[in-house]
């Protein structure tokens, strides 16, 4: 079952290896890689934690805020940077068996798309992938992948 200490394995100081599909929707094969890094903290004594990202050499900075609701156990993911300068739709869902699995809605190319987001919880590797379905969820392309590491 769900619970507010779901996301407890990414709190710290994190270093992240970026994998960003070059062309989505496109058949395309072509990964962007690039660094980040990333430092997560509890909040609301607990019901949440908050992130900050940004990119070496860049002036990019995006935060996710992770809020879990106890009445229905689900986690709601909201997310910001200043890029966009506007919090995004949240992306809803919940662990199960060290998996989390989060849906909601995203756009591209200025067509909504539905998006999934799966979190692989390890206190040693976290991995985070983005994919994307314009068919309904009856088919996914992933076009982002994260994997963390401990930033010593």
């Amino acid at each position: 079952m769900s619970s507010a200490s779901d996301f407890d394995f990414l709190i710290g100081d994190w270093n992240i290896a970026n994998e960003k599909l070059v062309e989505r929707f496109a058949g395309s094969s072509e990964w962007q890689h690039f660094d980040a890094s990333t430092s997560c903290r509890k909040i609301l004594n607990g019901a949440g934690n908050l992130d900050e990202m940004t990119l070496p050499g860049s002036d990019f900075v995006g935060l996710s805020l992770r809020v879990f609701n106890p009445v229905d156990g689900q986690w709601s993911i909201h997310w910001v940077d200043n890029d966009r300068h506007r919090v995004l739709e949240p992306m809803v869902g919940r662990f199960e068996g060290g998996v989390g699995l989060f849906y909601g809605g995203e756009e591209h190319a200025g067509r909504a798309v539905l998006a999934r987001f799966r979190w692989n919880a390890s206190t040693d590797s976290p991995r985070w992938e983005q994919a994307f379905s314009d068919d309904g969820g009856e088919t996914w392309e992933t076009n982002w992948v994260m994997n963390f590491s401990p930033r010593r």
